[in-house]
């Protein structure tokens, strides 16, 4: 009988005291015969009090029942089960001895946990099994093995668990801490390699030969790649993230084209490899949907001091993003839509995340208690960079109309992916009121292109049919005024016919606000305004015109001691400067001019700063005293007057005529307003919700709150992405307004009430 010494004797107590009660307690264990609850007691109980332990276990008898079968596959199925037995003691008998190992290692202090797999008593237990049966024993395993392999590749029947089991066994097997697949990798693998080899080489000829060339490369890849590929699949896959990286890198540093060992061609033979094997492309798409996430946002981050101020280099860098992923999914993976796919998702989730760029929509609207989670900022930024193209600015003067185009097109390349388009929406229909009011478009025929664009690319019809009737009405506006001119070529007017531009809007697509900001127009104005409702009345009856001053403008002539200029101004700052036409050196307080003007304090205060600190001017239009840092500051007896030597300086030099618009971003919008526009987008959300849910009802008549939400979420996609808790909180309200019912049954069903 073989022994082998494990641990040395460090005290009194010697081996022979204790072995004799271990001995057939240990000898059952290894024979997988059962112990009772006593004797395994009583075996770490001994453990506890030796200082050392001599495992002699015999392996002969094993060895013999094992090679006694002279088919291969009854050999294979007398191995694997006595494998799997003595596996399964290689867990258990080591516990017994774990306080013992780490009392002797000089660990007793130690709270670390006891690892079995790193047990002596495992280590040598395996190494035992090694020396005394697979050495022995290996060369058959390794030969019925790969007969049932051929057996296999043959057509023929065959067990399959009987390769996996023996494969288990190499795996399971080396003891080695530092390399636990040097058995499996020196023996079974080497051994499969070759025998793969030695088939393919033997059978491809025949069959080129049989069956010619297509035929046989058809047959190359279902039977070479499908075998060696699903072998090493884990293998192959766990270098995928790290070449996806290695694509961008390239990329950044210049490379136009893949190229022979370039990370393009690894990823893109890879995915050739992958597509012919069960499961292998689910994970490569899970890494590039993981890298396109943490790269975007990582990318984003690092540019957010400069793009969360300024929005064309927001979009630029959204679409380079965009370009630089397309093209590793172009050039690595041909476009498969799978991967396009993933593209799409992970490309959605870096465009709608709220880390660098947050939209705070109202906690609480109108006592409906709904809470709203922060929203990316994207469909702002995108409806602002949108202006900027449509708008006569610096950016799109330097652009041609096809530039433009172009740019527009790729603002609605992102747009595809912005979950709430409702908040583009809102912003982009008030940008361009802005500017079809103030007649600033670079382009009108682009900004008619750009309704039927946003038709084009999914956004709801009412929306895009209000933008169309806005066009129609400045159209429509622009005949009224030249009527009016007509009939009025030789009256005598507060002021002349020609210096007059109408534009009678509708409400249903104009209306932005339920405000009116009351303001005390200059005489001229005053009587113009019943000419004016006069005339359209003859040619419009049971219609009324409620007069927006807040989104009028104007050009008043400005004369000082310098010169003579053009100020084009809103008509806020018109009613302010209109003040000082019959005393232009006199000094008004700001209450004088709260009472000239009838202007809401916030509102004076505003058109106030806008002409004593205009960021483009370096002589302001009106001076004041005492300096204060904002418009908050200014007091009741704050005082105004008129800047004598206001001028405009270019290129150093005083200029003594010349024209400048002092409107900037004052136009169309009040404090109060700028709060209504996110009320708003929440208060639409609610009714849409609303209509979809009473729409979804009206046409199932009875459905459950799974199905519900399904085809709720599919209604209002295009617009934005309902939360759960307004979905809940929606179906609740029509619930309490008798709209739909639950079922008495089952309260997660709903019940049309016609």
């Amino acid at each position: 009988m073989a022994t082998s010494n494990l641990l040395k004797n460090k005290g009194s107590l010697q081996f022979e005291d204790k072995w004799d009660l271990m001995r057939p307690i240990v000898l059952k264990l290894l024979r997988q015969e059962s112990v009772t609850k006593q004797q395994w007691f009583d075996l770490f109980s001994s453990c506890r009090c030796s200082q050392y332990l001599l495992i002699n276990p015999t392996f002969v008898a094993l060895s013999k029942r094992v090679l006694s079968h002279q088919d291969d596959t009854a050999l294979l199925k007398a191995y694997i089960v006595e494998w799997r037995k003595f596996f399964t003691q290689c867990d258990i008998l080591p516990k017994p001895f774990c306080q013992l190992e780490i009392t002797l290692m000089g660990k007793q202090g130690s709270n670390k946990k006891s690892n079995v797999e790193d047990s002596i008593v495992r280590k040598l237990m395996l190494d035992t099994w090694n020396e005394s049966i697979f050495s022995n024993i290996k060369n058959r395993l390794q030969d019925s093995a790969m007969k049932l392999v051929h057996a296999e590749r043959l057509g023929e029947a065959f067990d399959s668990q009987l390769v996996i089991g023996v494969r288990e066994s190499y795996v399971n097997l080396c003891s080695n801490p530092d390399d636990k697949l040097q058995i499996y990798r020196d023996n079974f693998e080497k051994a499969y390699m070759d025998s793969t080899e030695r088939f393919y080489r033997t059978q491809a000829p025949t069959y080129l030969q049989q069956n010619g060339v297509q035929n046989y490369m058809k047959y190359l890849m279902e039977c070479c790649v499908n075998a060696l590929v699903t072998s090493f699949k884990e293998t192959i896959l766990a270098e995928c993230p790290g070449m996806i990286k290695r694509n961008e890198t390239e990329s950044e540093y210049g490379r136009t084209a893949p190229t022979k060992g370039s990370a393009s061609s690894e990823l893109h033979l890879m995915f050739s490899l992958m597509d012919k094997v069960p499961s292998g492309i689910e994970p490569m798409l899970k890494d590039l949907e993981e890298h396109i996430m943490s790269a975007g946002l990582a990318d984003m981050v690092a540019s957010a001091e400069t793009i969360t101020s300024d929005s064309e280099k927001y979009v630029e860098q959204l679409l380079t993003l965009f370009n630089r992923f397309s093209r590793l999914v172009k050039e690595a993976f041909q476009d498969d839509p799978r991967f396009l796919t993933a593209r799409d998702k992970a490309y959605k989730a870096v465009v709608n995340d709220a880390t660098i760029f947050k939209l705070e929509l109202p906690m609480k609207q109108k006592g409906v208690g709904l809470k709203t989670q922060p929203e990316s900022k994207c469909p702002e930024l995108l409806a602002n960079y949108c202006d900027m193209l449509l708008r006569k600015t610096p950016l799109s003067k330097k652009l041609t109309s096809e530039e433009i185009e172009a740019k527009l097109k790729e603002v609605l390349l992102v747009l595809k992916y912005v979950q709430n388009k409702d908040v583009f929406m809102r912003y982009h229909k008030a940008h361009l009121t802005r500017r079809l009011i103030l007649d600033i478009s670079a382009d009108s025929e682009i900004e008619e292109n750009m309704v039927e664009w946003l038709r084009e690319v999914g956004m709801p019809a009412d929306y895009v049919n209000k933008l169309a009737r806005m066009f129609q009405d400045i159209k429509v506006s622009e005949d009224l005024n030249q009527s009016f001119k007509e009939m009025h070529k030789h009256n005598k007017l507060a002021l002349p016919a020609d210096s007059v531009n109408i534009k009678i809007l509708n409400a249903g697509a104009w209306s932005r606000s339920s405000e009116k900001v009351f303001v005390s127009l200059p005489t001229e104005l005053e009587d113009l305004i019943p000419e004016v409702e006069d005339f359209y009345k003859k040619n419009h009856s049971g219609r009324k015109l409620h007069w927006h001053h807040l989104m009028s403008n104007g050009i008043i002539t400005f004369k000082n001691e310098v010169g003579q200029y053009d100020l084009e101004v809103t008509t806020f700052q018109l009613a302010v400067l209109f003040a000082w036409n019959q005393r232009p050196r006199e000094r008004i307080s700001f209450e004088n001019l709260k009472l000239a003007t009838e202007l809401p304090d916030a509102e004076l205060r505003r058109t106030l700063w806008s002409l004593v600190a205009f960021p483009k001017l370096k002589r302001q239009v009106l001076l004041y005293e005492p300096v204060v840092s904002s418009p908050k500051d200014f007091a009741e007896g704050t005082l105004f007057f008129v800047n004598q030597e206001f001028s405009l300086i270019k290129n150093s030099k005083v200029q003594k005529r010349g024209k400048i618009n002092l409107i900037g971003r004052l136009q169309l919008t009040t404090e109060r307003m700028r709060e209504e526009e996110n009320e708003g987008i929440v208060q639409l959300r609610i009714l849409r919700t609303q209509e979809a849910i009473i729409q979804i009802m009206k046409m199932r008549k009875r459905i459950n709150n799974a199905q519900l939400q399904t085809e709720l979420v599919e209604i209002l996609k295009n617009m934005f992405l309902p939360q759960k808790k307004m979905i809940k909180e929606q179906i609740e309200w029509l619930i309490d307004h008798k709209y739909i019912k639950r079922d008495e049954t089952d309260i997660n069903t709903f019940i049309y009430m016609a």
